[in-house]
Order: C-alpha cells, then sequence, then structure tokens
C-alpha cells in the first residue's frame, strides 16, 4: 500500500507540474533562431513581434542568427534543441515546405520534429520586368515569351527558394519556356533587373514595389487572390491576363516537437496579442505584410498543405539543391 501511494503522489506532481511549468512561462530568456543573415526578410519580419512579445511577457525573446545552407542549419538546431519553450525556430516557406522537397535528405523531419506555433504573416510575391521589356501586362509577357522560348530570363536568389519556384510555377502554368538565373543572395539578383542583365524577378513587394514607383522596374501583377493594399495600383496576375496563382513567404515560428501544449499556447496567444499592436501592424503594412496569427493547428495545415503543393512544381521542374 505505502509503495502505491507513493507511486500515486509521483504521478500526481508530474500531472501538476506541467501546467504549472506553462504558467511561469518563461522565466529565463527566450532564444528564437533565425536560420538567414541579419536584416533578411524573417529578421525584419518577425524582431518586431518577439519585441513586443519581450514587453508583455517581460522577458527576453533573443534573436540568433544561424545562416547557411538554405536555412537548414538553423534549423537543425531547434529540431534538436530541448522541448522547453526556450528554444524557438523563425521558420516559413523555404525552410519548413520547400527544403523537404529540393534536398534529398534533411537531419530532420519538418513535420515530425517541429510544433507549430503560429504564422505571423504572409508576404505575396510580385512579378516585375525591366522597362525594356516590351510588354504592359502578363498577358503581353506570356505572348513574348511563346514568341521567343527559351529566351527570357528570370531570376531567384538561389536553386529551390520561393522565388525560384514562383518562375518555375507561373512557367509551368503558361507552359512557357524561360531560363532560370540564380544569384547568391536577392540584392545582386535585383540589382540584375534593374540593370537589364535579366528580365523578370518574383520578388517581395519590399523589395520591388519602391524600385517600381520610380521607374526602375514595371510591374505586371501580384502573385495573391487580391490586390494588396500596400500597392493597391498592381493588379492580380490573374486580373493583368495571367493564370490564378499565389505565392510568395510567409514568417512563423515553431518549437521543436514535444513542448507543452501548454507552452505552444501560451506563445501563440501572445504572438496574436503582438501582432494587432498598432506599430506592430504599421509595420508590416509599410513592408508588405499581412499579419495573420494562426492557430498551431492552422499552421501544421498550412506546413502540410505547401509541403504537397510545391513538391509538385519541384518535381516538374525537376528542381535540385546544389
Amino acid at each position: 500500500m505505502r509503495l502505491f501511494l507513493l507511486v500515486l503522489t509521483a504521478i500526481g506532481s508530474v500531472v501538476w507540474t506541467a501546467p504549472l511549468a506553462a504558467q511561469n512561462y518563461p522565466v529565463r530568456p527566450v532564444r528564437v533562431v533565425i536560420p538567414f543573415a541579419a536584416g533578411g526578410g524573417f529578421d525584419i519580419a518577425l524582431r518586431p513581434v518577439l519585441q513586443k512579445m519581450s514587453e508583455n511577457m517581460q522577458q527576453q525573446f533573443i534573436l540568433d542568427m544561424r545562416p547557411g545552407a538554405n536555412g537548414i542549419i538553423g534549423s537543425e538546431i531547434v529540431a534538436k534543441s530541448a522541448p522547453d519553450g526556450y528554444t524557438l525556430l523563425g521558420g516559413g516557406t523555404g525552410t519548413l515546405t520547400i527544403n523537404p522537397n529540393v534536398y534529398a535528405k534533411l537531419p530532420f523531419d519538418t513535420v515530425r520534429d517541429f510544433a507549430p506555433i503560429t504564422n505571423c504573416g504572409n508576404a505575396s510575391f510580385v512579378m516585375a520586368v525591366h522597362p525594356s521589356v516590351p510588354v504592359r501586362d502578363v498577358k503581353e509577357f506570356i505572348a513574348l515569351a511563346k514568341r521567343k522560348p527559351g529566351e527570357l530570363t528570370y531570376g531567384s536568389p538561389g536553386v529551390g527558394g520561393p522565388n525560384h519556384l514562383g518562375g518555375a510555377y507561373f512557367a509551368q502554368l503558361t507552359g512557357l519556356q524561360m531560363v532560370h538565373v540564380a544569384y547568391k543572395g536577392s540584392l545582386p539578383m535585383i540589382m540584375d533587373l534593374v540593370g537589364g542583365h535579366i528580365q523578370m524577378v518574383f520578388d517581395s513587394i519590399m523589395q520591388t514595389v519602391p524600385r517600381i514607383r520610380v521607374g526602375h522596374l514595371r510591374a505586371m501583377g501580384i502573385a495573391a487572390p487580391k490586390r494588396s493594399p500596400i500597392a493597391p495600383e498592381i493588379p492580380t496576375i490573374a486580373e493583368a491576363g495571367g493564370p490564378e496563382m499565389a505565392i510568395g513567404s510567409w514568417y512563423g515560428l515553431v518549437a521543436p516537437a514535444g513542448t507543452p501544449r501548454d507552452i505552444i499556447a501560451k506563445l501563440q496567444a501572445e504572438a496574436v496579442k503582438a501582432l494587432a499592436d498598432p506599430a506592430v501592424r504599421r509595420h508590416y503594412a509599410a513592408i508588405g505584410i499581412d499579419p495573420v496569427g494562426s492557430t498551431p493547428e492552422e499552421t501544421a495545415k498550412l506546413i502540410r498543405d505547401d509541403i504537397a503543393r510545391f513538391g509538385k512544381v519541384v518535381r516538374a521542374a525537376g528542381i535540385r539543391a546544389q
């Protein structure tokens, strides 16, 4: 009987400790691994949200930049960290949903090894061309590309990223033959487009719209179901005579698999609260990100759906990481 009571006491302590730990969480700084360089999309998108979460939760959320291998290095760090809520990953389109399709082997499994928290925001891509390309809309671009198969080029910051898949997906939907040119980053890609060395890109509103408005680039359309409030003058690709397509980047937070559900729920609620802050919303509006704040379940579905969707594009285009 005494042994039975000791077992019950031990079980009871476990049952009551988990909710208590989540209630008090966080009691020390939280590390958020960003698997890309400082100043990139994830840094710009997540930093204001995490700063507001730090204020509201009265604990530091420290960004830890771990760039390399298309986000794989930083992602692996988090996948193999303790599932206690003190190491998180800034993950999204490329790291969580495209990499599993373009790499033959990863040191982690996106679905198995991460616990989704939330998608903070979506940033749709703009299809932009150099002004020397003699077209005014997507319909004319398609006609030109069909007259010159294999002659028009589109750029991306690297093989297998969302920008690359944007061009490949557009080519598949329209039956076009275009040449992909990979760069070592977004800035050299945009500079070559502005210089007229390539003809077209799919890239963020933040990168394209300022250059479109001063005449350095020409907008064809936005790859989204509806126009962006940041640039309402740019039609959707479908409105401009092209196919219906949606592609861009989303910026979210995930934790190592096995992180207590109460901690995941608390982080999600605090992220949603931060996303509702007027200053955060103004920041997102200025850079063309639509705030989301999805539930863990919705984020998990987004990851699964995107893995399947991008898998079809990758296989059809024969894309493999270099």
